[in-house]
């Protein structure tokens, strides 16, 4: 075991020290890569990033991924277990009759909103995710802009007020209800409440005159009706790639619906372009660059004959001639990929102080995963750590079966070239 040790190391100084003696022609190989790689990487950055942020654009909002039912209709149980049991359905829950989702919320005699939506939430929703959950009839989390123009903070106590009209007199059903949660802007964009199921079929329920525990008033009908069947749906996709197989399954059922698939389908297209546009481009330069490689390391090893031959005279095998050229290949390899890493670190660095102030303020996801996170703002090139290891790996790859095809006829140089020309 020690031979084969102390021949590989033999062999590598012996490479290194190959290298140094011809600083000049390493130096035309790394600067050949260099010109290459440098572009490449800035390239698909730009590619990378630009359609990152148009997603992230897009998942920022999460009404993008809602799936809105059209009319009144009437989901039943069974339709429910349907819909949860697609492999779409990222969330969904019942939602009574457009008429009666709606309420005035009050905080004092001059902040308050008329006709605010009322909105059913659960655990899973989108909108209200990471956001503290509604555990009774008395709790609600409000949207951004309901509590800026009430000028309510967590912990508040605000009253609801819904009015129906019942034996031609008017009523005003008042509860109060804590806000445990304020709802981003960036995820619902008006004036709008969300509340536990049961306190939106008990609105419902005092609505269509019957007597409420909630919306006490002393009047209306006892024993309201159990509710097995629902008018409509709050309904949300997973991921962007599933509202429109979503919707399609929604429609074979003639459930008329409404989705973002025209903003979706627009992110998508350019997606595409630029995939075809960078494939072109990375596929001319990858030729380039095996071209490159070939010419190089071919070169080279024509030029090293004599030494291979003399190599060959004493004693190298053809293995370590192979290992020789192979070393060569993968430091000259490794210097010029990190070097064309720095730059396009200064270019990429460069690309978005430039563009980024000529941008409005928005972020990029590093990530594709349940919770995006930002990384910051006017970042409009970017590589993740993946995407450079593959193109590491690419670089090694490409420069080995470069050397290994270019070796061959190194492998076949015989001892009597080296002395025929002594």
């Amino acid at each position: 075991m020690t031979n084969p040790i102390r021949a590989g190391l033999l062999i590598t100084r012996l490479s290194l020290a190959d290298l140094w003696y011809d600083k000049k022609v390493s130096f035309c190989i790394i600067a050949s890569i260099i010109s290459v790689i440098t572009p490449l990487l800035l390239l698909f950055s730009l590619k990378y990033g630009v359609i990152s942020q148009l997603r992230y654009q897009l998942l920022l909002d999460p009404q993008n991924l809602e799936v809105k039912t059209v009319g009144n209709l009437q989901f039943d149980r069974s339709m429910f277990d349907w819909l949860k049991a697609q492999p779409e359905v990222g969330f969904v829950i019942p939602l009574t009759r457009s008429l009666n989702t709606q309420a005035d919320l009050l905080k004092t005699s001059s902040l308050f909103i008329n006709n605010v939506d009322i909105l059913p939430t659960a655990a899973g929703d989108p909108l209200t995710q990471n956001l503290p959950p509604i555990t009774n009839k008395k709790q609600m989390l409000l949207t951004a802009p309901a509590a800026e123009k009430m000028a309510v903070t967590v912990g508040d106590t605000i009253k609801m007020v819904i009015t129906r009209q019942l034996a031609r007199q008017l009523e005003k059903g008042i509860t109060e209800l804590q806000v445990v949660g304020i709802i981003p802007e960036s995820r619902y964009n008006r004036a709008a409440a969300f509340v536990s199921l049961p306190l939106l079929i008990d609105m419902e329920d005092f609505y269509d005159g019957y007597r409420s525990d909630v919306f006490i008033t002393g009047t209306g009908l006892a024993n309201p009706p159990l509710h097995t069947s629902f008018a409509r749906a709050r309904l949300y996709a997973k991921s962007l790639n599933d509202v429109a197989p979503l919707a399609l399954k929604l429609r074979q059922k003639q459930i008329d619906t409404r989705t973002q698939a025209n903003a979706i389908e627009k992110v998508q297209a350019i997606d595409r372009v630029l995939n075809f546009i960078f494939s072109v481009i990375a596929i001319t330069a990858l030729l380039g660059c095996v071209l490159s490689l070939v010419g190089s390391f071919l070169s080279n090893i024509e030029r090293k004959r004599r030494d291979i031959a003399f190599m060959r005279l004493i004693g190298f095998q053809s293995t370590a001639i192979m290992l020789y050229l192979t070393l060569q290949s993968m430091l000259l390899s490794c210097v010029a990929f990190i070097i064309s890493y720095l730059l396009f670190l200064m270019g990429s660095q460069a690309v978005n102080l430039v563009l980024g102030k000529n941008l409005p303020a928005q972020s990029v996801v590093t990530q594709q995963s349940v919770n995006q996170q930002a990384i910051g703002d006017h970042v409009i090139s970017q590589l993740q750590g993946e995407h450079l290891l593959i193109a590491f790996l690419l670089t090694l790859l490409i420069a080995i079966i470069v050397v290994i095809l270019g070796g061959r006829r190194a492998v076949k140089i015989q001892p009597a070239e080296s002395l025929r020309e002594l």
